[in-house]
């Protein structure tokens, strides 16, 4: 049942990610203090009324600044860039496209493209273009000067709340360039640096992908060095590797497979022992081997057993 479950998560792309309780409060009070300033100042041009669709958007981009202030959408030029260049957008579709249902069509699609050649995708940016389309007669009757009040006055405000709430907490300093100078003499050196990985590797890897990931090279780095040095931490080292025990390799998908060590051969030393194992489940199930203990202990990220039909890791005592 929890594999289905697993699997279910997956396919719907649920995410697990381990974040705090304390995280997820200072993110949804920071939407609060940015939405309340906003729709202060869309009632103030527009009447709340009139500014529901520039609302929704300007509440988009306040999850973004808060929930993820270090993502690529969630940077200043990318909020800035985004409404400012979508806003202008829609309003000349308003003006020169008069079906409403081909104009907010076509600010949308537009406001989509210039984003990408402008380096400031930020989705709400959409919803802002569509605002200036069907916001009704109160936008309208703004004009071109829509795109300075509400919308630039908005994305200013949010900036700048952004970056003072923000800065109240060491690891979430905005824009993300102010978190990389804190974190600057803590930086890995060229001999530290994991498997000889350095910013242009990670940086061509993205070049590769031809679509927009929205994690940017210094996250991606620092996430590998972590990895990188967790897994140090918990290898399995040879003595481990005990007569009887399962272990898995941890990998996901095809490549999982689970062991079981069924005889062994002892050496002289630990580096001429050999292990003869057989795959109990997984890749190449029913399948068997043998290799040195070091090098079952390289590959076995963990111990594992049986609990009714699933396999479950079982955790080192403390």
């Amino acid at each position: 049942m929890k594999k289905k479950l697993s699997v279910l998560s997956q396919i719907l792309g649920i995410e697990n990610k381990p974040v705090s309780h304390t995280e997820r409060l200072i993110s949804a009070s920071g939407s609060f203090i940015a939405i309340l300033s906003t729709l202060a100042i869309c009632e103030f041009y527009l009447g709340l009324h009139n500014s529901v669709v520039l609302v929704a958007s300007m509440g988009a981009s306040a999850v973004l600044l808060f929930a993820v202030p270090h993502g690529p959408l969630s940077q200043p030029w990318a909020i800035f860039g985004g409404h400012i260049s979508s806003a202008f957008i829609g309003v000349s579709c308003a003006l020169l496209i008069e079906s409403d249902l081909f104009a907010a069509a076509t600010a949308a699609g537009l406001a989509t493209g210039v984003m990408y050649y402008l380096r400031c995708i930020h989705p709400p940016g959409g919803a802002t273009a569509l605002s200036a389309v069907l916001g009704g007669d109160a936008v309208h009757a703004l004009g071109y000067q829509y795109v300075l009040t509400p919308v630039m006055l908005n994305v200013v405000i949010l900036l700048g709340i952004a970056f003072l709430y923000n800065y109240l907490f060491s690891w979430r300093r905005y824009p993300v360039f102010l978190r990389r100078t804190d974190e600057a003499p803590q930086q890995v050196t060229e001999t530290s640096q994991p498997a000889g990985l350095s910013q242009d590797d990670v940086e061509y890897a993205l070049s590769q992908i031809d679509s927009y990931i929205d994690v940017n090279e210094y996250d991606l780095h620092r996430i590998y060095e972590l990895a990188n040095k967790h897994a140090k931490s918990t290898r399995m080292q040879s003595e481990d590797i005990v007569l009887g025990r399962y272990y898995s390799n941890g990998q996901f998908g095809e490549t999982w497979s689970v062991r079981q060590v069924v005889d062994e051969s002892k050496g002289e030393n630990s580096t001429e022992d050999i292990v003869i194992y057989k795959v109990v489940a997984g890749h190449q199930q029913r399948s068997s081997g043998y290799m040195a203990r070091d090098e079952f202990a390289r590959w076995a990220k963990y111990q594992v057993i049986l609990d009714q039909k699933n396999w479950q890791r079982v955790l080192p005592a403390e």
